[in-house]
């Protein structure tokens, strides 16, 4: 009767920690399919769209369409790099939201159709959830030290930009988010207005490098609490540039990466301040940064000089894990998996929601 009972706990050990975990992530423009064993991540491909880079944005409709021409595509190649056969998968977990509805869409209706042809169970993911958790995404061979709970998040996106105390996976609790513009739509627009390109935020990261973080002042939001707000830094800029250009029409061009290099310490302040009183507030020294904004390397700097300072453990995530990807999603999938918390096929995304301890 002993050897069956540990027969049984031995094959349900592997089925959940030898389970493959086939993501999908469409929540913008980025088409991602991923295959995880765990949380580690054996292929995670990604499918730009070059074709917003015309308009300096994304264009929702646009974005659908090259979707459905990719989703595909990046999957089988997902399927292959990880070298393993569609029949070994064990769940499929997608992005259902927040994010564009049309994208959403066809990333849901794929992994239904996936879902239902394989006879499988389907895990819905919180894409900001999914950022979060991409702090525990991990490669064959190469271990990477995971924060301890709780811990705080600072998420930073185009999208999103939020203070979180991590409690557990699916436990966060929200202590101060944007009032208005996300840092990355501020770096975005900024960029734009310069007319650097899109997507601005890496632009800038560049040129910041070479340029004097002090040599320009803008005006800067004073927020209550751990909450943000970047639209009146970005209409500082604007005037100021406003301005400037009506005594030298080459201010921009003379002055590019001084300028950058002084938006972005502006915008690296703004958010390190509200982080910074929300580990003293707290006691937390495990600190985290998250989301696309999370590769820019003065925010790192930033971090890691804060960490020195007030004794914090740091965890950024690898820059492949930071941007729209579904390796995170794969993830959060793996975890929910193991919990038995699947999806069904009534499921809808949504284009907005508020993270909670079951989304």
């Amino acid at each position: 009767m002993l050897f069956f009972v540990l027969l049984r706990i031995i094959l349900c050990y592997e089925r959940i920690h030898f389970s493959y975990i086939l993501a999908i992530e469409s929540s913008c423009d980025d088409t991602s399919a991923a295959v995880l064993r765990g949380t580690t991540v054996l292929s995670n491909v990604i499918a730009n769209q070059e074709v917003h880079r015309q308009y300096g944005g994304v264009i929702p409709e646009l974005a659908s369409r090259a979707h459905q021409q990719n989703i595909i595509p990046v999957v089988d190649a997902a399927i292959k790099q990880a070298n393993i056969q569609k029949n070994q998968i064990s769940a499929i977990s997608f992005t259902r939201g927040p994010g564009l509805l049309g994208s959403l869409l066809v990333g849901t209706s794929f992994s239904k159709a996936f879902a239902l042809a394989m006879d499988i169970p389907m895990i819905e993911i919180n894409h900001t959830n999914g950022h979060v958790l991409a702090l525990f995404a991990q490669e064959p061979d190469d271990p990477t030290p995971v924060p301890q709970f709780p811990f705080l998040c600072l998420t930073v996106s185009g999208g999103h930009t939020q203070i979180m105390k991590v409690n557990d996976y699916f436990d966060m609790d929200i202590l101060g988010k944007t009032i208005d513009d996300a840092a990355g739509e501020a770096f975005d627009k900024t960029a734009k207005i310069m007319g650097l390109g899109y997507p601005g935020g890496p632009i800038i990261n560049k040129l910041a490098k070479e340029g004097n973080p002090d040599a320009f002042q803008f005006s800067k939001p004073h927020i209550p609490g751990y909450d943000y707000s970047f639209s009146g830094l970005k209409t500082s800029f604007l005037y100021f540039l406003r301005d400037k250009l009506k005594e030298n029409e080459n201010f921009i061009e003379e002055n590019k990466a001084d300028l950058c290099a002084s938006i972005q310490k502006d915008i690296i302040d703004t958010l390190m301040k509200k982080l910074i009183k929300a580990a003293k507030d707290t006691g937390i020294r495990q600190v985290a940064i998250a989301g696309g904004v999370s590769a820019n390397t003065g925010l790192q700097d930033a971090l890691r000089a804060a960490g020195k300072k007030y004794h914090w453990e740091v965890f950024i995530p690898k820059f492949k894990f930071s941007t729209d990807n579904a390796a995170m999603i794969g993830v959060a999938g793996y975890l929910k998996y193991q919990r038995g918390e699947f999806g069904t096929q009534d499921m809808t995304p949504y284009a907005r929601t508020v993270i909670s301890t079951g989304a």
